[in-house]
């Protein structure tokens, strides 16, 4: 069974995500296995998160701080709350 951001159809699955090259201030992560592909993030911020082919989601996972209205809008809008909006600076395991 496919999750919305992972393509299947082989021996594994891969997830694929945009990524930023420029200085973040905020982290955003979208939990795969949460998500269950309802794509409200794509309505609440179009320009930040899109759905290409069948479910995969592309996204800016270092956006700079002034698309955190949309970004958070996107968060909110998630059902089952897959994404994240955490502070650049943290390590993977960190409290925010």
């Amino acid at each position: 069974m496919s999750r919305f951001g992972v393509r299947t159809g082989g021996a594994s699955d891969r997830a694929f995500v945009r990524i930023s090259f420029r200085s973040p201030s905020m982290r955003v992560v979208v939990d795969l296995n949460r998500c269950q592909g309802y794509a409200q993030c794509c309505y609440a911020a179009p320009v930040h998160f899109e759905v290409r082919g069948h479910e995969i989601l592309f996204y800016d996972p270092a956006p700079l701080e002034t698309k955190r209205l949309p970004i958070e809008r996107a968060q909110h809008a998630c059902p089952v709350r897959a994404i994240a909006v955490e502070p650049a600076g943290l390590a993977e395991g960190d409290a925010p």
